[in-house]
């Protein structure tokens, strides 16, 4: 990716919310703990980490997709596609990488930042080359298509957004207090929001895409659209009946134009890229199961078992332990409480006999 890979709501985090740690400070936290650790030794967050265990530092949940940030989403679609063991960490949006980026991942108590350098560095480590089975030919595609996608599809999202902060949050159906992770005032928050996304539109324009109209911006997308539509064509996925890389980082970014949908990009998709559309339900259906409960609840890790769930197992085991228990004592207290009548019968019954007897003698 590029060094503005921080995208959409990310970068407006630590600007938008004053109470917040800022950027400055971060870079003085890590510098701090750079003076107090000893030297090659890893700086981690998780420091109780699993081995072989992704931790993943992303944003929060937003209410209509897994994530507002292409490149979070393509990150943890890709651990789903490759079904590696990892987990979200609620770290409430106070941490950054070092290259200050978000998604950025701790492993093995190493850190990986930058959603492209994330997913190489784990296709090694772990082995899990989701392209292994390509040519040539079809490697150079995908690298074009991602290429396209990340620095310069993504760039027409962004604009919009940046340049339209408020219209953005009601699409995303984003709580400002959620995502700014503040107690201040909504109005307040969404203040700082508004001017923190509207900072970044010369980023944009910095990047060339933003020096022209907002008509011949959004054709620039539907023309990326187009293309992704017409070699996607009717097959199940871009390269035939079993998804690769390529799929992965253009269901991340796809997202973000259907189910976040600025300017007429949704209907577009629909009359003119249709195929775009069921590719992106293919995907929801193989690797986001959650994505409805994810939706309800906001959380990060519906991916994982419940603990509650957990609980109620372990409940439950504990009550029938204790009541096949309960029940072992009170057949045990039942056969001695019979034992004792047995024997009173009994006594009484040979206290009768003498009595009987003594009867007769007299």
């Amino acid at each position: 990716m590029t060094s503005t890979e921080s995208t959409t709501i990310e970068t407006t985090t630590n600007d938008a919310a004053p109470e917040n740690t800022t950027n400055n400070e971060i870079k003085d936290e890590d510098n701090t703990k750079n003076v107090s650790q000893p030297k090659n030794r890893p700086i981690v967050h998780k420091t109780d980490y699993e081995k072989d265990v992704v931790y993943l530092y992303q944003f929060v949940r937003c209410p209509v997709a897994p994530s507002a940030s292409p490149f979070c989403l393509k990150v943890e679609t890709w651990l789903r596609m490759t079904g590696l063991k990892y987990e979200n960490v609620d770290h409430r949006l106070k941490f950054k990488s070092k290259k200050g980026q978000l998604p950025f991942v701790e492993v093995n108590g190493e850190e990986i930042a930058d959603s492209d350098i994330i997913i190489s560095e784990l296709t090694k480590l772990f082995k899990k080359d989701l392209d292994i089975d390509l040519s040539a030919d079809q490697k150079n595609i995908s690298h074009a298509f991602i290429s396209m996608l990340n620095n310069h599809t993504s760039w027409v999202m962004r604009w919009w957004r940046y340049s339209n902060p408020s219209q953005f949050l009601k699409t995303a159906q984003l709580d400002v207090k959620q995502v700014l992770n503040s107690k201040l005032p909504k109005g307040i928050l969404q203040f700082f929001f508004k001017m923190g996304f509207k900072s970044n539109v010369k980023k944009a324009i910095g990047h060339g895409l933003g020096r022209h109209s907002s008509e011949e911006i959004l054709m620039f997308g539907k023309n990326d659209l187009k293309v992704l539509s017409e070699y996607l064509q009717d097959k199940s996925f871009f390269f035939g009946d079993e998804p690769h890389l390529l799929d992965c980082v253009a269901f991340a970014h796809l997202c973000q134009f259907y189910y976040i949908p600025f300017g007429d990009m949704k209907e577009y998709m629909d009359s003119e890229c249709s195929n775009l559309v069921s590719f992106l339900e293919r995907m929801k259906e193989r690797y986001w199961s959650d994505w409805e409960e994810m939706a309800k609840t906001l959380e990060l890790n519906t991916h994982l078992p419940k603990k509650e769930q957990k609980e109620e197992v372990n409940k439950e085991e504990k009550e029938k332990v204790e009541k096949k228990a309960n029940e072992g004592v009170t057949e045990a207290m039942d056969k001695e409480e019979t034992k004792e009548i047995e024997k009173d019968e009994k006594d009484e019954g040979l206290e009768e006999q003498k009595k009987e007897e003594s009867e007769k003698k007299e």
